[in-house]
């Protein structure tokens, strides 16, 4: 037998030849059942976060929406409260208006009663000053004539008395 270079022999070649085929089979079968997997397993992981990155991107574009939205209505509030407030400022001034109208209307009542109570206690007044004259009248006639006189004659003198001497004389 020669020397050979590194010993190649048949038996080596066939030996490394069914390691070969044996490493490729088992690289097959592994690639089958245990990297297969795991790349599908890392696929749909890869998924399930892109997924979760798009919902989260979806989630925030919705939070400031929702955010913006809330401004617009803080800022419709704020508004909305100033009309409020200026409705019932408005409501006030015309409530302190009726109210003053009505105390002026009341005033001017209460100052008209006080003018026709007044004409009539004068009114009053001034049929107890004729009365007062039809007696002092009547007696000063008594006096005079020197007899009696009945009602109907006093009417009369007191009549002709007060025609002589007018109504503004003894009211004023």
């Amino acid at each position: 037998m020669e020397p050979r270079l590194f010993d190649l022999d048949f038996q080596l070649l066939h030996d490394a030849l069914l390691t070969l085929i044996a490493v490729i089979t088992l690289f097959f079968f592994a690639s089958y059942f245990f990297f297969n997997p795991v790349r599908e397993f890392l696929k749909k992981r890869q998924d399930r976060i892109k997924g979760e990155i798009e919902e989260a991107s979806a989630n925030k574009a919705e939070a400031e929406a929702l955010k913006a939205e809330y401004e617009k209505k803080l800022a419709s509030i704020d508004k909305e409260a100033e009309a409020i407030l200026s409705e019932a400022r408005k409501k006030a001034v015309a409530n302190e208006n009726s109210i003053v109208a009505k105390a002026k209307e009341e005033a001017s009542g209460i100052i008209a009663r006080a003018n026709t109570e007044a004409e009539l206690e004068k009114q009053k007044v001034a049929d107890d000053v004729k009365k007062e004259m039809i007696n002092v009248a009547s007696a000063l006639a008594e006096r005079v004539i020197g007899e009696k006189m009945d009602t109907d004659v006093q009417d009369h003198l007191v009549e002709d008395t007060l025609k002589e001497i007018g109504d503004s004389t003894w009211l004023s």
